[in-house]
């Protein structure tokens, strides 16, 4: 049911339409038993889930998998299941003044059918954590899984229509063909986890029937080490951030940003981090592959063709690259020339250029007059300084004296700006995102409206002057 020879997509997603049509609002229990089978997909199948993810990468570590997918998978759940009752109940308000004694609700109502793309460099994560806040806003989804990984992205497909009744979520698998005739279904909303290249197209696409879409993508994030950082301590994190999961990570630091004199430091702390993290890196089960020939060939020609117009590298571990095994050495580049393409593209790799500074001011500066990225990382402990960066600089979300971890806070939405996205989910944030807020006035019998009725004389002259007078 779940191969693209098999499913017409159009006809799957009128088939869902029509069902959704008979249940517009499903209960608190149905949206709970949905969520519930989403955990037993999960919870119940880890070992094969990280198998799966681990086949299609060559070599994925199970540990990371299991922090940075299957954890913050069941916790998305679990914190749903919390809150959901509440986030589906309609709020209630007085009207403005003038209206007293009339009332106003904002009623949340599922928007349908949701359409979820999912990328290959988490892929259960960014398939599981849209379609809880699509399933706890009472909706129906339709899943296009990345051809990227093939093993998990099958697997998945299985899994959810053993859990699934069929007219809840659909999961589909097939190449780029069939994610173009997917992005251009007229779902009620597409949400867009990938590239920002590819984003132009989702967009486009989406635009012919008028689909709202949120779109998550990437963009350089910036990694800042300012004048009062606790230095050790952002190294540390920085080469965490870049070297989990091989830095195939959107929210990835992309850059640092230092200060001038701290280059040779940072190269040395960041290599002692990197034995602490991940000793005997050459033989290390638990760092991961790159996931494709392709992208592990696109990486070394960023590194290459950097070193070729004159950056310097430096190696974090005495590991040559391993072709054949996608394995890349993590290194860092300094000197680099700000037009080559590890400068102006994503790496989406263990590459980290370092960019000095003489000033804060011209950091924030070379942030501000850059594209506005997916995420930002500042370390310091300065109040000053952080209030400066943050009211300065744009970016989807930021950590500060961390990385990444901004991304599974259930309070806080997770979302780009301008060229890194738009719109954004996660938590209530997320079941307001796959719902209409549908704005109610309640009007009450008793009201004062006539005097603001046709024809227009003295009266109406005067109820108008006051309304003015108090806005």
């Amino acid at each position: 049911m779940n191969q693209p020879d098999r499913l017409d997509l159009p006809s799957e997603l009128k088939r869902l339409r029509e069902v959704q049509a008979q249940q517009p609002l499903p209960d608190w229990i149905t949206r709970a038993r949905r969520l519930g089978a989403l955990d037993a997909v999960v919870r119940e199948h880890r070992q094969e889930i990280a198998d799966a993810i681990h086949a299609d990468f060559g070599c994925r570590p199970r540990e990371e998998t299991e922090m940075l997918e299957i954890f913050p998978c069941l916790s998305a759940i679990r914190h749903a299941l919390r809150h959901g009752r509440r986030w589906m109940k309609p709020k209630r308000e007085w009207a403005s003044l003038a209206f007293l004694l009339a009332s106003t609700e904002m009623r949340p109502q599922p928007l349908g059918v949701v359409g979820i793309i999912v990328p290959w460099n988490y892929p259960l994560f960014l398939a599981v954590g849209p379609l809880v806040d699509a399933l706890v806003a009472g909706n129906r989804a339709m899943v296009k899984m990345s051809e990227y990984t093939p093993c998990f992205s099958q697997f998945f497909a299985e899994l959810v229509a053993r859990h699934f009744q069929p007219d809840e979520v659909i999961v589909v698998n097939g190449d780029a063909s069939v994610g173009q005739t997917f992005a251009s279904l007229p779902f009620d909303h597409l949400l867009f986890t990938g590239s920002t290249t590819v984003g132009h197209h989702v967009m486009r696409a989406a635009s012919t029937h008028l689909t709202p879409v949120t779109l998550e993508l990437g963009g350089k994030s910036p990694a800042i080490i300012g004048p009062g950082a606790r230095f050790e301590h952002a190294v540390e994190r920085i080469v965490f951030g870049k070297m989990v999961n091989a830095g195939q990570t959107c929210i990835a630091p992309d850059y640092v940003l230092l200060p001038r004199a701290d280059v040779p430091r940072f190269i040395a702390a960041a290599r002692d981090a990197t034995a602490r993290l991940y000793p005997d890196l050459a033989n290390n089960k638990q760092y991961a592959s790159i996931a494709t020939d392709r992208h592990y060939q696109r990486l070394t020609h960023l590194r290459d063709s950097a070193v070729q117009a004159g950056a310097q590298s430096a190696k974090l571990a005495g590991v040559e690259d391993r072709p054949l095994q996608r394995l890349l050495t993590p290194t860092l580049l300094t000197d680099v020339p700000d037009d080559m393409p590890v400068m102006q593209e994503e790496i989406f790799g263990p590459l980290l250029p370092l960019v000095p500074y003489d000033d804060l001011d011209d950091a924030i500066d070379y942030i501000a007059h850059r594209s506005r990225p997916l995420a930002l990382y500042l370390f310091e402990q300065d109040q000053a300084q952080i209030d400066q960066v943050l009211t300065r600089t744009h970016a989807g979300g930021v950590s500060l004296n961390d990385t990444l971890y901004h991304t599974v806070q259930h309070n806080l939405p997770f979302g780009g700006v301008g060229p890194s996205g738009m719109g954004g989910y996660h938590g209530e944030a997320g079941f307001r995102t796959f719902s209409h807020m549908k704005p109610v006035f309640h009007q009450t019998r008793i009201n004062a409206t006539r005097l603001l009725n046709p024809p227009y004389g003295k009266r109406f002259r005067q109820m108008l002057e006051i309304l003015l007078r108090r806005g």
